[in-house]
């Protein structure tokens, strides 16, 4: 069962939680940027979206347990996106510079995040998988980096499989700003995605046993 993506503006959710203080805010005029944004990123999304979700399912053998999955598009944030619930948005607010996303950015970024989605809805069948990564395997590094590990080398091999590899040279320049990002995609790329999703899948078997 594939879920299917809802994009979803939520003006409460905008203005409670996502709301730069300093901002000029215009309710009217942030809804239409938004469901404007929503039309272009939805046709994006129809292409190839449901292949690379049935992708993710077929590389780690985890499987998609929600029949829809909302993902909030905000119009802009002082937060990065998150997996749950799912939020991406827009223009992304860092003190006093404004970073507007492009369709392919916002794209990519939703992948990354439904990758965590993934993980998430099976939390019961990776506890083990993560307290060995954490824990032991790079215990020396963050847990964030460590977490974005298998993250990073699910989105890989995605890349690898619909996109063409300047996308994927997009994608790692954009992580180059952050440190712990950075380090994750540097084990990735040393240890190979395919090795490490390999381990992912082999924990799922003993997790069972």
């Amino acid at each position: 069962m594939i879920p299917k993506i809802e994009f979803r503006w939520s003006f409460i959710y905008q203005e409670e939680i996502h709301l730069p203080k300093k901002e000029d805010y215009d309710r009217d005029k942030w809804e239409k940027y938004v469901k404007d944004f929503i039309v272009k990123i939805k046709k994006e999304w129809d292409k190839n979206g449901d292949d690379i979700l049935r992708y993710m399912e077929q590389i780690t053998g985890l499987k998609w347990k929600e029949k829809k999955i909302i993902c909030y598009v905000i119009k802009m944030s002082e937060f990065g996106p998150i997996s749950d619930p799912l939020t991406i948005p827009i223009q992304l607010r860092f003190k006093k510079e404004i970073f507007t996303l492009t369709s392919e950015r916002f794209f990519d970024m939703l992948t990354h995040e439904l990758i965590h989605n993934l993980f998430i809805q099976n939390e019961d069948k990776l506890d083990r998988y993560f307290d060995t990564l954490i824990n032991k395997k790079y215990k020396n590094l963050s847990q964030n980096t460590a977490i974005h590990v298998p993250v990073h080398a699910i989105h890989k091999e995605i890349f690898d499989k619909f996109f063409e590899k300047r996308r994927f040279e997009d994608e790692i320049e954009a992580c180059s700003y952050y440190p712990e990002y950075k380090k994750a995609w540097d084990i990735v790329l040393n240890e190979g995605s395919e090795k490490i999703i390999e381990d992912l899948r082999k924990s799922l078997i003993v997790n069972n046993e």
